[in-house]
C-alpha cells in the first residue's frame, strides 16, 4: 500500500504455536481486531488454519461471526493425488455441503456467497 497498491486483502490462516493437535492455531480474534483497526478486507482460511477437515465447517461459521469478509477453502477433485496439502483438501461435494451449511450464518450477518 505504501508503494501505491490499494488492492490489499488480509488473510488469517493460522499461527504457529505449541499446540500440536492441529496444523496451525486459527486466530479468529485477529479477524475482529483487524476489522476494528483497518479498513482492509479480511478473509479466513480454515483449511490451513487447522489442517483438519472436520474443523473446516465450524471454523467457517466462526469466521463469519467474527466479521470475515470472505473464506478461502482448499478443494481438490482427488485430494490423494494433490501435489501438496491433500490431507486437508475437501472434495467438491464436501465444499458444496459447506456452502449450503453456512448460508444461514451469512444471512444472519447480512452477507451472501
Amino acid at each position: 500500500m505504501s508503494s501505491g497498491n490499494p488492492d490489499v486483502i488480509l488473510c488469517e490462516r493460522g499461527i504457529r504455536s505449541f499446540e500440536d493437535s492441529m496444523r496451525n492455531t486459527l486466530d479468529l480474534s485477529a479477524v475482529a481486531l483487524l476489522k476494528e483497526w483497518t479498513h482492509l478486507p479480511v478473509i479466513v482460511d480454515p483449511t490451513h488454519g487447522t489442517g483438519i477437515k472436520s474443523l473446516i465447517l465450524p471454523m467457517c461459521k466462526a469466521a463469519i461471526a467474527t466479521g470475515a469478509d470472505g473464506l478461502m477453502v482448499e478443494v481438490h477433485p482427488n485430494p490423494e493425488e494433490a501435489l501438496s496439502d491433500g490431507f486437508q483438501a475437501l472434495v467438491p461435494e464436501q465444499y458444496q455441503e459447506i456452502t449450503q451449511a453456512i448460508r444461514p450464518y451469512l444471512e444472519l450477518e447480512g452477507k451472501t456467497l
